[in-house]
């Protein structure tokens, strides 16, 4: 007997009564297959979002050399964050492809959190793959652990005591975590507004979607399909949608 077909479930709409986020993830581009869409409806809102970034992505273009590729694609995530409305962005320089989770991982990200104070913290899909179809990568999976381990850390005064020394007193404000393009996602956001400032700023990265070969995806053909898919369960025409990962005991009714 040939079982029914699941129904997707409708996205529940994320809160946006908060000031200021913090985007970590790992490599130029993670942020701009979508999640920037939505990070430009919030600065629209004159939200605050700085972004950090574990790795400058210089192992991510095959013909060019790390030592050229990631000074390019530095400037262009610079460029891209521009035109959603982000004027921070940070390197922490860990090496691309190879990084691990761990202490050094999580007192950087930690560091980041108490010197930005943020209510929200994005970062990208951590789980093993992306709907049960294509593996994530490995630095995905490390940058996401060590994210939700960082907001714990950066709230314990006993946890990295050495970023007392620079001034860095605990911060304990993170609401929640929110992981974009996560196959668990249960919440969106709408992004019909802003969908082509999205498409936008996934093209800044000229260097890098062009390492990728003709065959790949135009920038507004792969975030249409992506946008509707999310748009229709939650009702609107695009959305980008986000695990929520709640931290403190009161937003609890958010996960």
């Amino acid at each position: 007997m040939t079982e029914p077909p699941q129904i997707a479930q409708p996205y529940e709409p994320l809160p946006e009564d908060w000031e200021r986020a913090l985007a970590i993830v790992a490599h130029p581009d993670d942020v701009e297959f979508g999640a920037s869409a939505a990070i430009a409806r919030w600065t629209g809102q004159g939200k605050k979002i700085v972004y950090t970034l574990a790795t400058s992505g210089e192992a991510g273009i095959d013909g060019m050399p790390p030592e050229e590729a990631g000074p390019l694609r530095e400037e262009e995530q610079r460029e891209s964050a521009r035109i959603v409305g982000v004027d921070e962005v940070e390197f922490l320089g860990f090496p691309d492809g190879v990084m691990e989770y761990g202490l050094p991982l999580r007192r950087a990200f930690a560091r980041a959190v108490r010197q930005h104070r943020p209510e929200i913290v994005i970062t990208g899909n951590f789980r093993d793959t992306f709907g049960g179809v294509f593996l994530n990568q490995a630095d995905h999976i490390a940058t996401g652990r060590a994210v939700l381990d960082a907001v714990r850390d950066a709230a314990n005064r006993w946890v990295f005591r050495d970023l007392l020394d620079e001034g860095l007193e605990p911060w304990d404000g993170v609401r929640a975590v929110w992981a974009g393009s996560s196959p668990e996602a249960r919440h969106a956001v709408d992004t019909t507004e802003t969908f082509d400032l999205g498409v936008e700023s996934l093209r800044a990265h000229a260097a890098y979607l062009a390492g990728l070969g003709e065959d790949f995806p135009e920038p507004a053909e792969l975030l249409e399909g992506f946008g509707r898919q999310a748009g229709t369960r939650l009702g609107c025409r695009f959305a980008s949608p986000f695990e929520v990962y709640a931290i403190r005991m009161d937003d609890l009714d958010q996960g």
